[in-house]
């Protein structure tokens, strides 16, 4: 059993969860001079070493850039203009940054969180405590609420006392749960297919994301370096990615990603293997009392279309600034609409994925109906500047502005 500490500690913020929202919120707390404290459960070195999304929109790298926290993004970065899609044998290239004069960002996120780490503890010092354990939250209905833990050092059950309470902790964490039955609705929904995510030890094989529609099921490639691939391969939900030897793999990726004048595919060691099942969630409100829920903590995109870190990176920028302007000039307007606010873009977006999903995974549903109806959507986009205007424009987020 944890021992109680002796006395409580006081941050006018605690941001529960070092991912990219939550140190988001934190580095620009710090630029104002609001005192804030990270807590989270795992190490710096693992969070600043897990292997997560890639594809960062353009307003959020702005975003990023206003706030002082793009420097080394946009020193390393990789600018993508155009996606292919394969389908039908064929490879037909989507030049999206024509279309919008807008791009695509690919840095994997580990890089990012290791960058807004050094931001926010080392430049512009931020407390932070990794590795803790067992983190509880009270009285998030009064003005002074407060957070607990278990420091993995000594044993000890530590209180922080605060006036708001950021929960950026991820799918799974606490925050969520520490909003009262009753107080939320959650909306999910199942795509009933998984991915199996795929990190490979080889050069691209493209020079842009491609996504092949086949009927064995999705392939997809992405970038992530000049030496790592990411490839999604469509596969049952709960899946075992064992099941999945080197052969099958390569074998899969070929097969679903083969059309005319298409490269060879650079093959490589596997250095990773999950499946990850598609589903969506959605808490409404994000909102409880002096809690503020960001990220994955209020709403789950499946990577079907890349929006989570994007949405993740709204949700702070948005928190960030409410918090600030309570804080130091006790105005409550942007927090009041905080939810509100966000909660527009999460649909969207959740559209976008549903839709988008129906594309990737269309041909291979084993019904000729869709088959042929998702084979129709695609031929539109190459035949209609219409249809190919409103896929890029949410491909891009390009509506969206902080």
């Amino acid at each position: 059993m944890a021992t109680p500490s002796a006395a409580a500690e006081r941050f006018p913020v605690v941001i529960v969860g070092a991912g990219p929202a939550g140190l988001t919120v934190g580095s620009v707390l710090r630029a104002a001079g609001v005192d804030c404290l990270v807590l989270e459960t795992e190490t710096r070195r693992f969070v600043e070493r897990r292997p997560r999304a890639g594809v960062i929109e353009e307003w959020a790298v702005r975003g990023l850039e206003r706030r002082g926290l793009a420097r080394r993004l946009l020193e390393r970065a990789q600018p993508h203009t155009a996606c292919e899609f394969r389908f039908g044998g064929e490879r037909y290239l989507f030049r999206y940054g024509e279309l919008t004069g807008r791009h695509h960002w690919v840095y994997p996120q580990h890089f990012l969180v290791t960058d807004m780490v050094r931001e926010y503890v080392d430049v512009r010092g931020g407390a932070a405590r990794f590795g803790v354990r067992d983190v509880r939250l009270h009285g998030l209905d009064t003005e002074r609420p407060s957070v607990s833990y278990v420091c993995p050092d000594t044993g000890e059950r530590r209180v922080v006392e605060c006036a708001f309470v950021a929960g950026c902790d991820g799918a799974r964490g606490v925050t969520r749960d520490a909003v009262p039955a009753g107080r939320v609705r959650i909306s999910q929904y199942d795509y009933g297919i998984g991915w199996l995510a795929l990190l490979a030890e080889a050069p691209p094989s493209a020079e842009c994301v491609v996504f092949g529609m086949h009927p064995r099921g999705f392939a997809g490639h992405m970038q992530r370096s000049p030496d790592v691939t990411r490839y999604y391969l469509q596969c049952p939900p709960g899946d075992d990615p064992e099941s999945w030897s080197h052969e099958r793999v390569w074998g899969e990726l070929r097969e679903r990603l083969r059309a005319v004048d298409a490269p060879e595919l650079n093959e490589g060691r596997l250095i990773e293997k999950r499946v990850l099942d598609m589903h969506n969630y959605v808490v409404e409100p994000m909102v409880s009392g002096r809690l503020f829920l960001a990220g994955d903590a209020a709403h789950l995109t499946a990577p079907i279309a890349a929006k989570g870190m994007n949405l993740a990176l709204h949700d702070a920028f948005l928190l960030a600034d409410g918090l600030v302007a309570r804080l130091t000039e006790g105005d409550d307007g942007v927090l009041a609409r905080y939810s509100d606010t966000c909660l527009r873009l999460v649909w969207d977006y959740q559209e976008f994925s549903e839709w988008l999903s129906e594309v990737y995974h269309g041909t291979a549903s084993g019904d000729p109906y869709r088959a042929a109806t998702t084979l129709a959507r695609l031929r539109r986009l190459f035949d209609s500047p219409v249809a190919a205007a409103a896929f890029a424009e949410q491909y891009l987020g390009t509506r969206t502005a902080v």
